[in-house]
């Protein structure tokens, strides 16, 4: 029977602990890599103004270095890596690499029309996506608080975006879609990730799996809108300087390396918790990105604009607290459950570390290596 005193006892452990460590490194592990390339994208965009084929460009190194150290893996633990058969590949995996690709793809394209603290705000609005997607995959309930949510974030949004005198509504409209396939993305990883009879918990595995999708869904993109500036770009295919050449390629690659270690952070950080935890977690992201963007880029930000973002991240954070509590009154309720089998439904960060001590978790290191 779940008490008080069981729940005291298990967050004071070690265990509880060192999980709770191992959760927050991931987390700062995402902060760091997210932080870094939205800046860097921005830069470099502007830099050669084709979005999609960099993006591509990314795809295929990401690919290349998932295939590299799923190798290194295997010669090290002496176990053959997963590979799904193409029943599920195609079933459970095409989605969601299709929406990833145009959630990055459309993120990337609107750096060329937005600041970053526009398309930072803009972005944020995928916790809305990712409430309304879960609960049609009925991976969250419906709860009266998520309309207060969906209201304050809709609201901060329109207060952040009104009379904003670097607003576009191109790239604003290219943002706010990427939001939502986002909350595709995520919400159809969450399902992958924890399936363990697929055996894409291990980041690497999920990454070496989903980019041939990604890339197979944005090239038509790329191709359509990008193919004749790339082709005839003096930056790369039409080049007249080698060593300016190689420096925009390695340019480039920079990129597709800080791509694979956010998206290696982010499967790592949604496979052991959720897929709302990624965008709670990404809350104090948003503050420090804004920061840095007015600090850095000069973004301009107005009384109305500051009132705007603060009442966006209110939204985000009432959810957390009001789920937090329906978890507790739902936990308080079912006296017959079992610890572990309550932690499995948790949403919030803290719960969910608390998984370290279901049955199964001695299991856990293995799933990752």
């Amino acid at each position: 029977m779940l008490t008080r005193q069981n729940v005291l006892r298990r967050v004071c452990s070690s265990a509880f602990c060192v999980e709770t460590l191992k959760t927050l490194f991931y987390i700062g592990l995402f902060y760091s890599f997210s932080i870094s390339l939205t800046f860097y994208n921005k830069w470099i965009i502007k830099r050669f103004n084709i979005p999609l084929s960099m993006t591509m460009a990314h795809l295929v190194v990401k690919f290349i270095l998932a295939m590299f150290v799923r190798q290194i893996l295997t010669c090290i633990t002496r176990r053959e890596r997963t590979v799904l058969t193409w029943s599920p590949y195609c079933k459970r995996v095409a989605a969601t690499g299709v929406a990833a690709a145009l959630d990055i793809g459309l993120s990337n394209w609107s750096f060329e029309f937005i600041t970053i603290s526009l398309y930072t705000m803009s972005k944020s609005t995928a916790i809305i996506f990712i409430l309304g997607f879960a609960i049609l995959l009925k991976l969250e309930k419906l709860r009266w608080h998520l309309i207060l949510v969906v209201l304050l974030i809709a609201t901060g949004l329109f207060m952040f975006v009104y009379h904003s005198t670097q607003f576009n509504l191109m790239g604003f409209l290219l943002v706010l879609g990427a939001s939502c396939l986002s909350g595709v993305r995520w919400c159809l990883s969450q399902m992958i990730t924890q399936k363990s009879e697929l055996g894409l918990q291990n980041p690497i595995d999920m990454i070496y799996h989903i980019q041939p999708w990604m890339i197979v869904g944005l090239m038509p993109l790329s191709i359509y809108f990008e193919g004749t500036t790339l082709g005839a770009t003096e930056q790369f295919f039409r080049y007249s300087d080698l060593r300016q050449l190689a420096s925009n390629c390695g340019l480039v690659l920079l990129g597709a390396v800080l791509a694979f270690l956010l998206e290696s952070s982010e499967y790592l950080l949604i496979s052991t918790t959720s897929s709302l935890t990624l965008s709670v977690a990404g809350i104090f992201k948003e503050l420090c990105t804004i920061y840095l963007a007015v600090k850095i880029n000069h973004n301009e930000l107005t009384p109305l604009n500051t009132v705007g973002f603060v009442l966006c991240l209110l939204g985000i954070t009432v959810h957390v607290v009001l789920k937090a509590l329906d978890n507790r009154d739902e936990n308080s309720s079912s006296s017959s459950s079992s610890y572990a089998g309550l932690s499995t439904r948790e949403d919030t960060t803290l719960p969910l570390m608390m998984k370290a001590f279901d049955d199964t978790s001695s299991n856990e290191e293995e799933d990752f290596v």
